[in-house]
């Protein structure tokens, strides 16, 4: 190897979570995280659109929150069952993270790195094997509240052992918890979050168009500026 292939070899090794050379193991890891985020990029041009007609199937293709106090809201005139509103939403929130405890327990800091700049968490996961398993039990659990690290904690979890049986207990019911939360908060807005939820779908497909005619357009446009100029 040259003198030249060498820095770049290093620097290469700043994007990618493994040690040495990557295994089929770190390359299907890998590509299933990019899956994930590839449906998620997918999925968002069509909220506006299920969020109105089936904002069950949102909450369980999304684990979106919006989308939870969206369907407590139809549950609340009827449109929908209560019970299957928190279930959905947990299980929508909770159904890929299996893949970052994975992570933790192949990659181990290694991934933790690459979820977050934060010099303290890092030093935080790099305790993680040295942590009462209560504390790292009651990390997961909490990991769903706003301003947690979520995969850094789940990637800890897996790093340091816990069980994926216990992680997806821990995980599905701290899931639970701010889905019924939220449920009840969309639950007691009712009709009145009903309307604001039809009047953006009445006006989600004369967006979409719009945007879509921008896209298309501004390529033309361009094209036409340069021309004149």
């Amino acid at each position: 190897m040259t003198n030249a292939q060498q820095p770049a070899g290093r620097a290469w090794r700043r994007f990618v979570p493994w040690e040495g050379s990557a295994d089929r193991g770190d390359l299907a890891l890998m590509g299933a995280i990019l899956g994930v985020v590839a449906v998620g990029l997918a999925l968002r041009p069509a909220k506006p659109f299920l969020i109105a007609s089936h904002p069950v199937l949102l909450e369980f293709l999304t684990g979106d929150l919006t989308a939870v106090g969206a369907a407590a809201a139809f549950a609340r005139i009827g449109e929908a069952d209560l019970w299957l509103v928190v279930v959905a939403g947990a299980a929508g929130m909770v159904k890929f993270d299996w893949l970052t405890w994975w992570t933790g327990r192949r990659w181990g800091l290694g991934i933790i790195k690459m979820f977050t700049t934060s010099e303290r968490a890092v030093r935080f996961a790099g305790r993680a094997r040295d942590l009462s398993p209560w504390t790292l039990r009651a990390a997961v659990f909490l990991a769903v509240l706003p301003g947690v690290p979520t995969a850094v904690v789940y990637a800890m979890a897996g790093w340091a052992g816990m069980r994926l049986v216990t992680f997806l207990a821990l995980d599905f019911a701290g899931a639970a918890l701010m889905t019924a939360l939220v449920t009840a908060i969309g639950y007691r807005a009712g009709q009145e979050a009903v309307d604001l939820v039809l009047m953006i779908d009445k006006y989600a497909t004369v967006a979409s168009l719009t945007l879509l005619a921008a896209a298309a357009l501004f390529p033309f446009l361009k094209r036409l500026l340069r021309r004149t100029r």
